[in-house]
C-alpha cells in the first residue's frame, strides 16, 4: 500500500490529491443496514477499519446477500420439516400465514445471531 500523498499548487496554498476508492454498485438491504447499525453502536473499531480501508460498503453488501439467501435456506427447511406445504396454503389459508411468519421470524432471529450480531 503506497501511503505517499500528492499535492497541487492553488495560489499561495498546497492542496493534497486525495480521492475516495472506487465503491461496489448494489443496494445495501436491510440485514446490511442492521450490520451497520451494529458495527456504528458496537464494533466501532472494525467499523473504522472497514471505513478507512473503503471496503465498509462492499462488506454490507456481501452481508446482506449471505444472510438473505442463509434466511431463505432455514425458511425452506422449517417449512418442510414442520410440513407447511401448498395444501396447507391452498385449503387453510390463515394456519398458513400464521405459521410462514412464525418460520420467518424464527429464521430470521437465527440469523440476526449468527451472522449480523457477531
Amino acid at each position: 500500500m503506497n501511503n505517499k500523498i500528492t499535492y497541487h499548487k492553488e495560489g499561495d496554498y498546497f492542496i493534497p490529491n486525495l480521492y475516495l476508492p472506487e465503491q461496489p454498485d448494489g443496494h445495501i438491504g436491510k440485514y446490511g443496514r442492521l450490520r451497520l447499525k451494529y458495527l456504528k453502536d458496537f464494533n466501532k473499531g472494525l467499523y473504522a477499519e472497514l471505513l478507512m480501508d473503503g471496503s465498509l460498503k462492499q462488506h454490507l453488501l456481501d452481508i446482506d446477500g449471505c444472510t438473505n439467501e442463509r434466511v431463505h435456506v432455514i425458511i425452506k427447511q422449517f417449512a418442510e420439516s414442520e410440513n407447511v406445504n401448498e395444501y396447507l396454503k391452498e385449503h387453510h389459508q390463515m394456519e398458513w400465514v400464521q405459521a410462514m411468519n412464525n418460520i420467518k421470524n424464527r429464521a430470521e432471529e437465527i440469523v440476526l445471531n449468527e451472522i449480523i450480531y457477531v
